[in-house]
């Protein structure tokens, strides 16, 4: 079996470390010199996009196909660039992945979002992601391909922590009451990308992500004690001074319902709440 992987980053690179595991050849492209040498690094094998012969040829022998990569002002790239080798190759794909976010939903005071629940993305980046939604289902109804959406939240795991922010010093603890966001650790994010493999449904959409949503104060605190460190003060938000995007970021708040893909798929999240993912990491010593 073989796994095609768009936009090699910290999701791609966890799924294809977990589908090596369980034998599968793991492909994935690649724009330059160093992102080949990093595909390879890991045992895969590295798909110039610039090679379209090697890209429609790689198609043509994919049973799973991930796409990772953010959309654009022009839309998703991942989308623009297959479309035209999936159709030459006649490729049928099992399974076709495509990673959202849950910044579709908007802002929900703190309510309870589910898949059914109304779009009301708040920011450009998020009306892309609508946008990404829309046409990669309409493209996978068109071409017989099985494609399945996951509405992710904040993505956390080994390198990629609150732990790099305390230990670096740019770990804040903003304090914004009554907001709360979910999370998912990059392992649980893999293992539901498995599951939806094992499987397939034609225009899923699924949230993934843990049980418990948090304060990202409370996160910062809990981390810091893992540490054995003093957590940075709470700082109001009117006196943060953040950027636009963090400020966005604050603005929405929402609690996200895995519940559809424990049903649907069988899963559980091996990290239920941030504290059983932070321990795990730092014990991993990361």
């Amino acid at each position: 079996m073989r796994l095609l992987i768009f936009g090699y980053g910290f999701s791609g690179r966890a799924l294809a470390r977990r589908m090596a595991g369980r034998g599968w050849e793991v492909a994935a492209t690649h724009r330059s010199p160093e992102g080949a040498a990093r595909i390879a690094a890991d045992g895969a094998t590295p798909i110039d996009l610039a090679d379209r012969d090697a890209l429609t040829d790689a198609l043509a022998r994919t049973h799973a196909l991930l796409a990772t990569a953010p959309p654009g002002p022009q839309g998703c790239p991942a989308l623009n660039t297959l479309v035209g080798p999936l159709a030459r190759a006649g490729a049928f794909p099992d399974w076709t992945g495509y990673l959202s976010t849950t910044g579709v939903y908007g802002d929900r005071g703190g309510g309870w979002v589910t898949e059914t629940s109304r779009l009301s993305a708040q920011s450009v980046e998020g009306a892309r992601r609508v946008g990404a939604e829309r046409d990669w289902l309409e493209v996978g109804r068109g071409l017989g391909l099985t494609v399945t959406v996951f509405r992710l939240p904040g993505i956390y795991g080994p390198g990629r922590s609150a732990f790099e922010r305390l230990r670096d010093g740019r770990a804040r603890r903003i304090s914004a009451p009554g907001q709360v966001f979910s999370r998912i650790h990059v392992d649980d994010l893999a293992a539901g990308l498995e599951a939806s493999i094992a499987r397939p449904r034609a225009g899923g959409i699924y949230n993934l992500c843990d049980d418990e949503p948090a304060p990202n104060s409370e996160v910062i605190a809990y981390a810091a004690r893992l540490l054995g460190v003093e957590p940075p003060p709470e700082v109001a938000l009117a006196d943060a001074n953040l950027s636009a995007a963090a400020m966005r970021f604050y603005g929405e708040s929402k609690r996200v319902s895995n519940a559809r893909g424990k049903a649907e798929l069988g899963w559980r999240p091996a990290y239920p709440t941030y504290r059983e993912g932070l321990a795990s990491i730092l014990a991993a010593g990361a």
